[in-house]
């Protein structure tokens, strides 16, 4: 099966563990060596102050990715903890 970026881009991104919709990919990461899909991205549903920061996205690898179908894929994506931020005196 193909898939070119433009069809991925409008296929919903739903996680497997906890049925929660991720939302639509807004890039995509290669291996220009290899040819292959690192990784997909999402805008993170979190938008503090950095406006155009890769803290804006989340990143699933590929091999979290279970199944491309029509109109949705799923993926086991476990996101890693949050370290809140230090107390500045």
């Amino acid at each position: 099966m193909a898939c070119s970026l433009a069809e991925l881009k409008e296929k919903e991104v739903v996680n497997t563990i906890d049925g929660k919709i991720m939302g639509f990919i807004s890039d995509i990461e290669i291996d220009v060596c290899t040819g292959r899909v690192l990784r997909i991205c999402l805008p993170s549903s979190e938008k503090y102050f950095s406006f155009f920061s890769s803290k804006d996205q989340i990143c699933i690898p590929w091999d979290c990715i279970e199944k491309i179908g029509s109109d949705i894929i799923l993926v086991r994506y476990l996101a890693p903890p949050q370290i809140p931020p230090k107390n500045r005196c």
